[in-house]
């Protein structure tokens, strides 16, 4: 059976998450179905990671087999008129090998998150951004950051009902930079906990706008006690933004 693999990008804002679930809006559900009106199958993806309720994604990766060989820029062309209606969008599709998998061959995997900071509430971008009116300490975040690379035990950052077989996690990169009136978090790693990025971006946060220390980030991760997170950032600014693979793909 020819296996096909596509990146999405999506408004989180309309889907009840990504994994399909019964009676719910989810993007999985939107593309099945888009794929069962393409042409007649009735198929189940396999995607590089579910985005929780109102998490966006500019490079959301899945996989899944049909039973007849289509050229990659049809099922394209084909998925997009079908998700017309919907907030989902197919940016690229490849014939991929019966071996690649969405998930499991994945190697990294990248996210965003975007703080509007500025006094005035957004407009344009509502629902895609954090919104904090106080400024915030960009190169403190920054620094703090830097205490969340490498590898560790993310209990601290870990949701109640993560279902990781263990908290320990490597992660590559943390990064705050601040772009206009936004400040903008990326955080890589191979794999993340159930809302460890909301999470860890929540505690940067607090360091931003000085109600803890820099040195407060190494004291809660090193403490490995979800109560001493900070608050969780809201679902609204988080993107997954890219999902990496070895050459052997």
């Amino acid at each position: 059976m020819p296996r096909y693999r596509l990146t999405l990008e999506y408004d989180g804002a309309a889907y009840n998450g990504f994994q399909v679930q019964a009676g719910q809006p989810t993007v999985q559900g939107a593309v099945e179905t888009a794929i069962t009106a393409f042409c007649g199958q009735t198929i189940r993806l396999a995607a590089a990671g579910r985005t929780d309720t109102g998490v966006h994604a500019t490079g959301q990766v899945v996989t899944f087999d049909l039973d007849k060989a289509w050229p990659a820029a049809t099922v394209m062309n084909a998925l997009n008129a079908h998700l017309v209606q919907e907030a989902v969008a197919v940016l690229d599709c490849v014939g991929a090998d019966p071996e690649f998998h969405a998930r499991f061959s994945a190697t990294g995997r990248r996210y965003l998150y975007r703080i509007l900071n500025r006094p005035g509430r957004p407009a344009l971008d509502q629902g895609r951004v954090w919104h904090i009116r106080q400024p915030l300490d960009e190169a403190a975040m920054h620094d703090a950051a830097q205490a969340l690379v490498g590898l560790h035990d993310f209990t601290t950052f870990r949701d109640v009902n993560c279902q990781s077989k263990s908290p320990v996690k490597t992660l590559d990169i943390a990064s705050v930079t601040r772009v206009g009136e936004e400040v903008h978090l990326v955080f890589a790693a191979r794999s993340f906990l159930h809302r460890q990025v909301r999470s860890m971006t929540g505690t940067l946060a607090q360091v931003g706008l000085g109600r803890w220390q820099v040195s407060d980030v190494a004291r809660v991760l090193a403490a490995r006690d979800r109560a001493a997170c900070g608050p969780v950032a809201p679902s609204d600014g988080l993107y997954l933004t890219g999902v990496d693979y070895s050459s052997q793909e």
